[in-house]
């Protein structure tokens, strides 16, 4: 299957997304489908009007579209496309694109860090066989470059192999509930560690 994301580098299309109430809109779109202002602000406890504000915003750089049915405020909104890819705040680009992509990705990670605070906190209630198949990782290794480059590769081949449950119900099998990864490979600077 092709990458299905989209690749922003635009400082304008990053700002336009680092924003918490909009990644929530996309989000909510992407899972659920075509949703009306209204349905948004009752699942993001805001006011419809908000939700509209935002959902022009995104619009504006093609982040959201209209979706067919409904008018005036019961018109449906939906995501022409699944997903992003931006570089992050180190990568080569425009100051403003560094700075954009940085606020963005704080943004995501964010609202990924809570989204865990939310799940371990609900894990007693859970049963034991969802219990079992949670698992958090964190690991350090001594890698080259392409070392880690390979590595970032393989784990995000991993995450992309049931990308288009997210699109196709039929495709998700019975029991299946919506389930979250975050990764990241990078450099890490420990006080007094220097490279081999």
């Amino acid at each position: 299957m092709p990458n299905p994301h989209r690749r922003l580098s635009d400082p304008r299309e990053l700002t336009a997304l680092a924003h918490p109430v909009r990644m929530a809109i996309i989000e909510l779109l992407s899972i659920s489908g075509p949703l009306t202002a209204t349905e948004l602000a009752d699942r993001l406890d805001e006011t419809p009007a908000n939700c509209s504000w935002h959902l022009r915003k995104l619009a504006q750089y093609g982040f959201v579209e209209e979706a067919a049915g409904g008018k005036g405020r019961q018109r449906p909104w939906q995501v022409p496309g699944l997903g992003f890819r931006w570089d992050d705040e180190h990568a080569s680009g425009s100051l403003d694109e560094r700075r954009a992509a940085q606020a963005l990705s704080e943004v995501v990670m964010g609202r990924a860090m809570d989204r865990l605070r939310e799940a371990q906190q609900r894990a007693p209630e859970e049963s034991e066989e969802w219990r079992e198949a949670h698992s958090s990782t964190e690991m350090v290794a001594w890698l080259t470059a392409d070392e880690l480059k390979e590595m970032n590769d393989a784990i995000n081949a991993v995450l992309d192999r049931h990308v288009e449950r997210l699109t196709e119900p039929e495709q998700r099998p019975p029991g299946s509930r919506l389930c979250e990864f975050v990764a990241w490979g990078v450099p890490t600077y420990l006080p007094g560690v220097e490279p081999a």
